[in-house]
């Protein structure tokens, strides 16, 4: 199972932008950090960061309500592309395919309730179809 769940804090704003057929993409970079004490009794943290992309409606809720320093939880699957740089070189950069993103609130507003989105599309209201022969 490929599955990546991760929570943490925008690094700069999402860039939304549409491909030539119009599907909305926005991508963001997310940072989480690991805090610890060493052996000699110090405090130390490390920081890792997360390259984040996002397709269609959630694309375009991300562009709109994330900004730079808000926290997120982002559930999607880990994928990793390859290009030809401009020297002809092959590179690498592995990313994280949102399906779920959660907006945990902004460092500017502690009193905001957790929002969540996804890609998938919901299931249907109760009595909806109810006359189909099954």
């Amino acid at each position: 199972m490929n599955r990546a769940t991760i929570i943490g804090r925008l690094g700069s704003d999402p860039e939304l932008r549409y491909t030539d057929n119009g599907s909305a993409v926005a991508k963001f970079n997310i940072a989480t950090s690991e805090k610890w004490k060493g052996k000699d009794g110090e405090k130390k943290e490390k920081t890792e960061w997360h390259r984040i992309v996002c397709w269609q409606k959630l694309a375009e809720l991300c562009g709109e309500y994330l900004s730079k320093g808000d926290q997120c939880c982002v559930t999607g699957r880990i994928e990793t592309r390859k290009w030809q740089g401009k020297d002809g070189a092959d590179k690498y950069t592995t990313e994280i395919i949102a399906k779920d993103v959660e907006f945990l609130g902004s460092k500017k507003d502690k009193s905001e309730e957790p929002r969540q989105y996804t890609e998938r599309r919901p299931m249907r209201e109760p009595g909806e179809d109810d006359d189909l022969a099954f």
